[in-house]
């Protein structure tokens, strides 16, 4: 999905899970990555946005001095930047014991490889070399991210394309769950009965859609036996919303669907440079913050480093090779673009001409971020309200489904 894409069309307000790790006030990079599609959905989704502070400790489980200014730091950034308290629930994951139970139940039938084949797992190893990762929390981490979205019961988990995997496991540990739990006693004997309500021709058709999505896992066989599924429920007389669950978990191999399978909704995830060319992070001292005072994205934005071959003023330069540029593609129209690209590549413009329309671009962008968020800073407990708020209205959904999983799981005494 890109920024301006349209969204999948919302089926009855289907429910959209996301979180972020507490790292503090954000930077651009995590606006144009992530917030600015958060803010999108909220308008026809049930969108839940929890502040991954268990994550937070998976690779930083020492810096907990830190750790309670960085969760509400974001979370008034969250709301800087659109995101509204009334349309959309945020929430903290530590305050919700639900997240590690499921976690655990989780644990019980996850394969150990599932876990250790998850890209990130060793790209993370790689990269964070400083700290020490052979801990259970940290293998352990896409499975509880797993349990964050299958509590809710999420129909879209928005990711950008390096995120996917996550999705796709959390996926699996649903159907295997299914598997091993929603085969409810007489289980054979309520299909065939369920299947005899539907008719011979449609019967016949569900089983052949079956047997070919068993086979070949075909996204269109299944539909069509969904479609079945669902024609009856809208038209035969008796049937129960039970008969849906069994057949629908029959035509996916499984038993009844206790956990939903969530899809991954694409998003653009926008890689904005920082002020050296590299990636924006805040741990390389290279970003821009939300909200950083007007001044301050002066400086930073007329320090930027540009286009190696442009030594002097008098050189030519290519913007393609110059991380300014990427602001360009962003934030300014084509007719700026055009000058950007005409002054530079004939250097009839100096570089610091150059940054000017982003510096004016950046600043315009924040004012309402500086605006919504001025109340929050002057009054934290209001924030703290919106979270407690929050985390009751996510509680009340994570014990339906604990309730779901103990019954299925036969931990209901």
């Amino acid at each position: 999905m890109t920024a301006d894409a349209p969204l999948p069309p919302p089926a009855a307000r289907a429910r959209v899970l996301s979180g972020m790790r507490p790292t503090g006030a954000l930077h651009l990079g995590h606006y144009h990555g992530a917030l600015k599609n958060w803010v999108r959905l909220q308008d026809d989704y049930d969108c839940h946005y929890f502040v991954a502070d268990w994550h937070a400790l998976t690779t930083h489980y020492t810096e907990r001095d830190v750790l309670e200014r960085h969760v509400y730091d974001m979370v008034v950034d969250w709301i800087a930047a659109g995101l509204d308290p009334e349309r959309c629930t945020i929430f903290v994951q530590s305050r919700l014991p639900e997240h590690a139970e499921l976690f655990t139940l989780l644990a019980m039938g996850t394969p150990l490889g599932w876990l250790e084949r998850v890209p990130t797992y060793k790209d993370q190893i790689d990269k964070l070399k400083d700290r020490d990762l052979a801990t259970y929390g940290f293998l352990g981490y896409p499975l509880l991210q797993a349990a964050d979205i299958l509590i809710y019961k999420a129909a879209w988990v928005p990711v950008g394309e390096d995120q996917a995997s996550h999705v796709e496991l959390t996926r699996e540990v649903a159907r295997r769950f299914n598997h091993l739990y929603g085969r409810v006693p007489g289980f054979e004997a309520k299909v065939a009965a369920a299947l005899a309500r539907l008719g011979k021709d449609d019967a016949r058709h569900f089983d052949k859609q079956r047997k070919i999505y068993g086979e070949t896992g075909a996204a269109d066989a299944l539909a069509r036996g969904e479609a079945v599924v669902r024609r009856a429920a809208a038209g035969v007389e008796g049937w129960a919303e039970d008969d849906t669950e069994l057949l629908l978990g029959h035509l996916r191999g499984s038993g009844r669907t206790i956990l939903p399978e969530p899809q991954a909704l694409h998003t653009e995830v926008l890689r904005l440079p920082g002020l050296d060319g590299s990636k924006m992070s805040k741990s390389y001292g290279n970003a821009i913050l939300m909200r950083d005072a007007p001044a301050v994205v002066e400086k930073k934005v007329k320090g930027m480093v540009t286009d190696p071959a442009r030594v002097r003023r008098s050189d030519p330069g290519d913007p393609e090779r110059c991380p300014v540029w990427q602001f360009h593609k962003l934030y300014s129209d084509a007719a700026t673009r055009d000058w950007v690209v005409d002054g530079c590549t004939r250097a009839g413009i100096g570089c610091l001409d150059c940054k000017q329309p982003v510096v004016d671009a950046i600043v315009r962008e924040q004012q309402p971020w500086h605006e919504r968020a001025e109340a929050y800073l002057a009054n934290p407990k209001q924030v703290h309200w919106i979270v407690e708020v929050g985390t009751e209205r996510a509680r009340a959904v994570a014990k339906r489904t604990m309730r779901d999983v103990r019954e299925a799981m036969g931990l209901a005494y």
